[in-house]
């Protein structure tokens, strides 16, 4: 007997998430995962390794909240913005019972997280505008009452597009008293548009998601964060695992997070928002190019002709793209990292020369 069928259905039909780094590659320009493209130096403070860490760490917690604007117990910390996703699912849906709902094209770890722990997916396609179906969300409320959570993504990744803020705001009205609205901030330090985290106070169903992946130039410590009412954050630290961050992430995260770094970071964005503009401006030259989306975020979805050739002409030169064309409404489409300068110049010769 093979032990793959000791294993769950659910398990046995999944089909993982695949990651960038899963995807591999054998690149010299990595423009696929959405990180930023230098690595920001922190030195470890050497505390004693022997010792389990803090639950949650307070040092962090109290920095994050104050970079947020929020108060310490309306945040939860976690490995990286996936584990929010999965202790959302985890505290709010009963497996083999409830269902969460989400809107494709958008980031695949809603799905498998789901698929994972064995909740059923109910998908509202966004439109073609890349907006929220309202009218289709409501009604697939009103005709499943097991949707418990309701996952959205703002900017959107991978169009990398902003949802009306009265959309969000009608949704958020929508599932009061009826499911938890799931918010992923992931990308909102690149987009001059407002957070929803004010709006907490409002809406105690309200959990926004953010990382320190993006922006913070630290995808490699896997931190991320809840931010939500106490009383959500409370439901959530009762399905976290004992001791989620290790002593070395919340060491340099703390630092990461004190109010010299956050200059530093502001000014790293600004840069990678002149990158994202020039390399914009580049591409809408290229005869290739059929259309470049409306990005608030460190990356950009282009159509192209063949996106399918331009993704496969780039990885053959070491250039690790993201492939779309898979994804709903997006046929040859292509997601592309801001890099450095001159990963960004290479990108454009690269293209030309196809």
């Amino acid at each position: 007997m093979s032990i793959t069928t000791l294993s769950r259905k659910n398990i046995q039909a999944l089909t993982p998430y695949q990651s960038a780094r899963k995807l591999g590659g054998n690149g010299t320009i990595w423009l696929n995962a959405n990180e930023y493209p230098t690595s920001p130096d922190f030195q470890l403070s050497g505390k004693d390794l022997n010792r389990y860490p803090e639950p949650q760490p307070q040092a962090v917690i109290e920095n994050y909240a104050r970079y947020a604007g929020v108060q310490p117990e309306n945040v939860i910390v976690t490995r990286g913005g996936d584990e929010g996703i999965e202790l959302a699912i985890k505290a709010f849906c009963q497996p083999d019972q409830d269902a969460i709902l989400y809107c494709p094209p958008t980031y695949g770890m809603y799905a498998v997280s789901a698929e994972t722990i064995g909740v059923e997916m109910v998908t509202i396609n966004q439109t073609t505008e890349f907006q929220l179906d309202l009218p289709k969300i409501k009604q697939a409320l009103a005709e499943k009452s097991n949707i418990k959570v309701v996952f959205v993504c703002n900017p959107n990744n991978p169009t990398g597009t902003l949802l009306n803020r009265a959309d969000v705001l009608e949704l958020l009205e929508m599932t009061r008293n009826r499911a938890i609205l799931v918010l992923d901030e992931a990308y909102i330090e690149f987009t001059q548009a407002v957070t929803f985290v004010s709006e907490i106070a409002n809406y105690p169903h309200l959990a926004i998601i953010r990382t320190l992946s993006k922006a913070f130039a630290l995808a490699g410590l896997r931190c991320g964060f809840v931010l939500a009412n106490p009383e959500l954050i409370e439901i959530l630290n009762k399905v976290i695992a004992p001791y989620p961050i290790p002593v070395p992430s919340a060491d340099i995260a703390e630092q990461a997070l004190r109010p010299a770094n956050i200059e530093l970071v502001k000014q790293r964005v600004q840069g990678i928002l002149n990158g994202r503009d020039w390399l914009i401006k580049e591409l809408a030259k290229l005869p290739n190019v059929v259309e470049i989306f409306d990005t608030h975020a460190n990356y950009v979805l282009v159509k192209f002709q063949d996106g399918q050739k331009v993704f496969k002409a780039l990885w053959d030169e070491g250039i690790i793209l993201r492939d779309q064309h898979k994804a709903v409404n997006l046929a040859n489409c292509v997601r592309i990292t801001i890099g450095t300068d001159e990963e960004n110049a290479k990108v454009i010769e690269s293209i030309k020369n196809i």
